[in-house]
């Protein structure tokens, strides 16, 4: 904790414009901090932006080519050369028969989408205008509803006859029940932490009108993605090839709204650490326009960082979550303990290397994804903080609120196309839920951002966070002293279970 201030005070230092108390010093330490912001991790900015021009060429192509007439490009002759052909079947085409190859145009398939950039953005609007009110009733009825509405849509799965993602959602209901049922004793100490982080959110109104010009970039980009994959649905090819198709696609918007929800999340991690450690968004010793700072970082010298972090730390994270919930309710069952503990270590050496506090990091340090996880990881284990990290499920909580915003959206879209394109609704239904999940993500991320600081500011010294809110330190500190005390005895047991001297059975 000692070193907090040599560690943590460049964004601050590249922003102090010679305000009162730093006529000495803040010329050349300014100077020197705009100095060592370099760009880093150039090569995986250079891949983010070159895999946006491809696939934006593809989704145009794809997408004008079915656009108001079948086959506008002359794209369906390779269909024989790929292997990728429909088959003989007879089609309409309007309300006539064309041929004897299924006819569909992007027109069909394109207003679903944008029924569901429609459903997602009032989800999203929904979340950023009820934070400072609604936000803990919110948060805790993603935790309890979604398994109800998973099992509803596996239900509808099942009548509608798409049998593989009956079961699919099916599994998904029971691990997030069972997931749920072992963190159960983890919800209050969440709920405060969420609670304080919509409190210190709720005190920076420029970073909501952050959240709300990256659902605008992302409903930009959707336009694009969704007319690509309208046109993808309706390429003459059989379901398989459409399938893989959407899967790639699908893949890609992933990584390029997880780039976004990462850029905003670095914006507000910064906006918040700056405000933790200067004592107030009112201190005098506050920089100037911070907001413009972080974001101008964000989108240049740190945006390499972003683009590689985005593409790891999401899965890595949930299954660290599921290793956690299973490990802690196994018991004194020692094979199964001994399976489980191996791939919980190798998590936590991926974790080590890619986790989300490095975007605060990145935010105020401008240091490298892996450098950043790295050192952010190191704090939290030389403090003990990693004990209480590793007990709150904040992340968790939130990301069950984006799943459940995206199941809101697919199954608006997909009882629209049950009426206009049965055949469809999966395909159609299935990215309208990632569009939503995306478009909601964008909103809870400001959330997650100013978790991420709070803890990052409390491993390096707490009395940041008792300056800021006396009563949430102590809490805080309960919290810690009582999981350090729980890992301690947790630790004697497995030490006095190894020392128990193996003893011969009786003959």
């Amino acid at each position: 904790m000692s070193d907090s201030s040599a560690s943590t005070t460049s964004i601050g230092e590249e922003e102090d414009g010679g305000r009162g108390g730093s006529e000495t010093s803040s010329g050349e330490p300014e100077r020197a901090a705009e100095s060592g912001r370099r760009w880093r991790d150039v090569f995986w900015l250079f891949v983010f932006l070159v895999h946006l021009l491809a696939f934006g060429f593809a989704l145009g192509l794809l997408g004008m080519n079915r656009f108001q007439e079948p086959d506008r490009l002359n794209i369906d002759r390779y269909r024989n050369i790929t292997g990728w052909g429909g088959g003989n079947r007879t089609v309409e085409f309007g309300d006539r028969t064309v041929g004897r190859v299924r006819v569909d145009l992007t027109e069909t398939f394109w207003p679903l989408y944008g029924l569901a950039g429609g459903v997602g953005t009032a989800l999203a609007w929904a979340w950023l205008v009820l934070l400072g009110s609604r936000a803990s009733q919110m948060m805790k009825l993603s935790v309890h509803i979604l398994t109800t509405f998973l099992a509803v849509v596996s239900v509808l799965c099942f009548w509608g006859e798409h049998f593989f993602w009956g079961v699919a959602f099916a599994v998904g209901a029971g691990l997030q029940f069972l997931y749920v049922m072992s963190v159960m004793d983890r919800i209050p100490f969440t709920m405060l932490v969420l609670q304080k982080a919509v409190k210190m959110v709720w005190e920076l109104p420029e970073v909501m009108r952050v959240a709300y010009a990256f659902v605008f970039v992302m409903l930009c980009w959707l336009v694009i993605w969704t007319f690509g994959v309208a046109g993808t649905i309706s390429f003459s090819a059989d379901d398989g090839a459409r399938w893989w198709l959407l899967v790639v696609f699908s893949v890609s918007l992933f990584w390029t709204g997880a780039v976004l929800c990462n850029t905003v999340h670095a914006i507000v991690s910064g906006m918040v650490f700056l405000v933790l450690i200067h004592g107030g968004r009112g201190a005098p010793s506050m920089p100037p326009k911070p907001l413009l700072k972080a974001l101008q970082y964000a989108l240049t010298t740190s945006f390499g960082s972003i683009c590689y972090g985005s593409l790891f730390t999401a899965a890595i994270r949930t299954l660290r979550w599921e290793i956690r919930g299973v490990r802690s309710k196994i018991g004194n069952n020692e094979c199964l303990l001994c399976c489980v503990d191996f791939l919980f270590h190798l998590v936590e050496t991926l974790v080590r290397f890619f986790n989300k506090y490095a975007y605060v990091q990145i935010a105020v340090n401008g240091k490298g994804f892996n450098h950043s996880a790295r050192d952010a990881w190191e704090l939290f284990q030389s403090t003990g903080v990693e004990a209480l990290v590793a007990y709150d499920c904040s992340g968790a909580v939130l990301l069950m609120g984006s799943i459940l915003g995206g199941l809101i959206t697919g199954t608006c879209t997909a009882i629209w196309t049950h009426f206009k394109r049965d055949d469809r609704v999966i395909m159609v239904g299935t990215t309208a839920m990632l569009i939503g999940m995306i478009l909601v993500g964008l909103a809870v991320v400001v959330i997650e951002g100013a978790v991420t600081s709070i803890y990052i500011c409390y491993a390096e010294d707490p009395s940041l966070i008792q300056r800021w809110d006396d009563e949430f330190y102590n809490q805080m500190a309960e919290a810690l002293h009582q999981r350090l005390q729980y890992r301690s005895a947790r630790a004697g047991r497995v030490t006095r279970f190894d020392q128990i001297p193996d003893t011969p059975s009786p003959v």
